[in-house]
C-alpha cells in the first residue's frame, strides 16, 4: 500500500484563495492565522504526524481490529502508543477553546488537520474526535461542578468520552429510546438501559471513559421532548482518580464492514440491578438541545470523512496507474505502457481528483463560515453566516459522504482485479467511508432536513442568499474571458438554473404533496452539493488565472475545474428532473405490490 502524503500545496491554496483565511485571522483569538509561516509549520507538522505515526497503523488496524473479552476491549497493536503520541503532541485539543485548556484554533485550520488525520487513519480519529465534541457539549450545558471536574481530564486526553444515542428499537428515532434515569436523594441518577453502536465505548487507551447518555426520566413527555442528557463515567471518580467501577458494561463489539480498529460497542447500563450512576447535563427533557452541539459538529466531520477518504483513494489509484504497465497506447506502439496513458483510466482519475478538490473546497469554506458565525464582532454578519452554515451542513454531509463512496469505489476500478483482492488494501477506503452515509443521520435524513427545516421553514431565503453569491462568481467568469473559463461559466450557469427550478418546485409543492417532494429530496440534496462544488471549482479557476505562482500547479487547478464543469456539473439537469418529477412514481406503487 502506498503511503499517505498530505496534499499541502492544495490545502494552502484552498485556505488562502477560497476559504479566506485572512478574514478568519482577524477574528478574536485567531490572530495566529495571520502568520503564514506559523500556519505552514502547523500544517507540515500535522502532515508529518499523519504520515509517520497514523498512516502506518491504518492497515494494521484494519487487519487486526479491536477485540472484546469479558475483561474489556483491546485496541489494535500500536494504537495505544499512537494515542499517547497524539496527546503528547497536543493534537487532541487543537479545537477546544483556550478557556478550557485547549489551543482554541479556528475551525478552518482544525478542518485541514482533521482531513490529514482521517486520511491517514480514520478508525483512530473517532476517539479524540468524540472527546472534543463532548467537551464542547459539557462546556455549553453542564453545571459548574461537572465542568470543573471532568473537562480538564478530557482536554488533557487523560480520559476520553462517547456519545450514547442509539438503541436497538429506536435507531435514528431518538424519541423512541427507552433508557431510563431515576433520580436519587443525593441529586444523582441511576440509569438502566442498553445503547448500541457506541464508538470507543470501551477500550484500553485511557483508564476512564466518560459517557454522555440520552435517557428518559420517569414521567417525562413522550417522544424527543422527554429526552434528557446524562454524564455517566466508566469509573466513579475518587479525588480526581478513577475509583469504583460504575454499573455500565460493554457486552460486545460489532463485526463491521470497515473501521475495524474502532470498537463499536454495545453498552448495558444497570445490568447488575443497581443502575449506573450519572448526573444530569443541562435541564430535564432538553437533552437533545444539549447534545446538538455534538451532533452538528459530528455531521460536518462525517462529511469531511468523504473528502479525506477520497484523497486517500485517489493517491492509491494514481500511484498504481503510473506503475501498472498493461496494454499498448491507443495511438499505436510496440510496447506496453502504464495504464495512466489509457483514456478511460485518465477519466476515472480526474473524476476522483476533481471531486476530492471540490469537496475539500466546500469543507474549508464552510469551516471558515462556522468561525465567522461564532466569533465575528458584527451580529448581522454572525446571523448571515449562521444561516449559510445551517443550510450547508446537511448538504455537505449528505453529498460528501455519498460522493466519497463513489470515489473510493472508482479507485477499485482503476486497480482492476488487484483492487478486488483484500491484501492490496485498495478496498479499505471504500469499506471505511461507506458508513459515512449512514451514521449521524442518513443521507435521506439530511435530505429531509434540507427540505423541511432549511427550505420550507424560511421560504427558501437562505438558499437564494447562497445562490446570489454563486451568481456573483458567474458574473466574474463572464467578464474574465478565455475558453476554459467560458466552459466553466456555461456549465455552472446551467446547473444553477436546474437547482433553482428544482428548489422552487419543492417549495411550491411541499404543502400539497409532501411525500412526492421528500421522495425527490436526496436527488435535490446531491444537486445542491454538485453546484456547491462547481461554485468553488469556478472560484479556484479564477484564482488560478489571477495568481503568479507555480505554473504547473495553477494549470492543474484550472484543468481540474474545467473537467468538473464538463463531467460533473451536467449531472445537475438529470437530478433536477428526478427531484421534480420522480416522486410521483415512487409513491404510486401500492405497498403490497413491492
Amino acid at each position: 500500500m502506498n503511503p499517505y502524503i498530505a496534499p499541502l500545496e492544495e490545502m494552502r491554496f484552498v485556505l488562502r484563495e477560497l476559504a479566506d483565511i485572512e478574514s478568519v485571522s482577524r477574528l478574536t483569538d485567531a490572530e495566529a492565522l495571520a502568520d503564514p509561516e506559523l500556519v505552514d509549520a502547523i500544517l507540515e507538522e500535522g502532515a508529518r504526524f499523519a504520515k509517520e505515526v497514523l498512516a502506518p497503523l491504518d492497515s494494521v488496524g484494519d487487519r487486526e481490529g479491536a477485540r472484546w473479552s469479558e475483561e474489556g476491549v483491546t485496541t489494535a497493536p500500536g494504537f495505544s502508543a499512537a494515542y499517547a503520541k497524539f496527546i503528547e503532541s497536543g493534537w487532541n485539543n487543537v479545537s477546544i477553546p483556550a478557556e478550557y485548556g485547549g489551543q482554541g484554533l479556528p475551525n478552518l485550520l482544525c478542518t485541514a488537520l482533521q482531513e490529514m488525520f482521517v486520511s491517514a487513519n480514520k478508525a483512530f480519529c473517532f476517539c479524540p474526535e468524540l472527546t472534543s465534541f463532548a467537551v464542547k457539549a459539557l462546556a455549553n450545558a453542564a453545571s459548574e461542578p461537572l465542568k470543573s471536574f471532568y473537562i480538564p481530564k478530557l482536554v488533557s486526553g487523560e480520559w476520553t468520552a462517547t456519545m450514547n444515542l442509539t438503541e436497538p428499537q429506536a435507531g435514528s428515532d431518538v424519541g423512541a429510546l427507552r433508557t431510563r434515569a431515576v433520580l436519587q436523594a443525593d441529586g444523582s441518577y441511576r440509569l438502566f438501559g442498553q445503547k448500541i453502536f457506541i464508538s470507543y465505548g470501551e477500550h484500553d487507551l485511557t483508564d476512564n471513559i466518560v459517557h454522555l447518555v440520552l435517557a428518559r426520566i420517569p414521567g417525562a413527555p413522550e417522544g424527543s421532548k422527554g429526552v434528557s442528557l446524562f454524564l455517566v463515567p466508566k469509573f466513579l471518580p475518587e479525588e480526581g482518580r478513577p475509583g469504583q467501577r460504575n454499573d455500565v458494561q460493554c457486552t460486545g463489539v460489532e463485526h463491521k464492514l470497515g473501521n475495524h480498529a474502532s470498537p463499536t460497542c454495545t453498552l448495558v447500563y444497570g445490568g447488575s440491578g443497581e443502575g449506573a450512576v450519572g448526573w444530569l447535563v443541562g435541564e430535564e427533557n432538553k437533552g437533545l438541545q444539549a447534545m446538538f452541539v455534538m451532533v452538528n459538529s459530528a455531521r460536518f466531520n462525517v462529511g469531511l470523512e468523504g473528502v479525506a477518504l477520497s484523497e486517500r483513494a485517489y493517491q492509491q489509484a494514481l500511484a498504481y496507474a503510473r506503475e501498472r504497465v498493461q496494454g499498448r497506447a491507443v495511438g499505436g506502439g510496440a510496447v506496453s505502457v502504464p495504464i495512466i496513458q489509457h483514456p478511460d483510466v485518465r477519466r476515472m482519475l480526474l473524476v476522483m481528483r476533481s471531486q476530492a478538490e471540490a469537496m475539500r473546497a466546500v469543507a474549508y469554506v464552510l469551516a471558515a463560515e462556522r468561525d465567522l458565525a461564532a466569533r465575528h464582532d458584527d451580529p448581522v454578519i454572525r446571523r448571515e453566516r449562521q444561516a449559510f452554515v445551517d443550510l450547508m451542513i446537511p448538504i455537505f454531509k449528505g453529498w460528501a459522504s455519498e460522493t466519497g463512496i463513489d470515489v473510493t469505489s472508482t479507485s477499485i476500478q482503476v486497480h482492476g482485479g488487484l483492487g478486488y483482492i483484500e491484501e492490496s488494501g485498495v478496498s479499505q477506503p471504500l469499506r471505511d467511508v461507506r458508513v459515512s452515509a449512514i451514521y449521524e443521520g442518513t443521507t435521506s435524513i439530511q435530505a429531509h432536513d434540507l427540505v423541511e427545516r432549511k427550505l420550507v421553514r424560511d421560504g427558501g431565503a437562505a438558499l437564494r442568499a447562497w445562490l446570489s453569491q454563486v451568481h456573483l462568481t458567474l458574473n466574474i467568469l463572464g467578464q474574465a474571458g478565455g475558453e476554459d473559463l467560458a466552459s466553466i461559466e456555461f456549465n455552472l450557469s446551467s446547473a444553477v438554473e436546474s437547482l433553482q427550478a428544482a428548489a422552487e418546485w419543492a417549495l411550491a409543492n411541499y404543502r400539497e404533496r409532501p411525500l412526492e417532494v421528500l421522495a425527490g429530496s436526496v436527488p435535490l440534496l446531491r444537486l445542491c452539493g454538485i453546484v456547491a462544488g462547481g461554485w468553488q471549482m469556478a472560484r479556484a479557476a479564477l484564482a488560478a488565472k489571477r495568481l503568479h505562482g507555480d505554473p504547473a500547479f495553477l494549470r492543474r487547478k484550472l484543468l481540474s475545474a474545467r473537467f468538473y464543469a464538463t463531467h460533473v456539473l451536467p449531472q445537475a439537469e438529470g437530478l433536477a428532473v428526478i427531484a421534480m418529477h420522480g416522486g410521483e412514481s415512487v409513491m404510486a406503487l401500492d405497498e403490497a405490490a413491492f
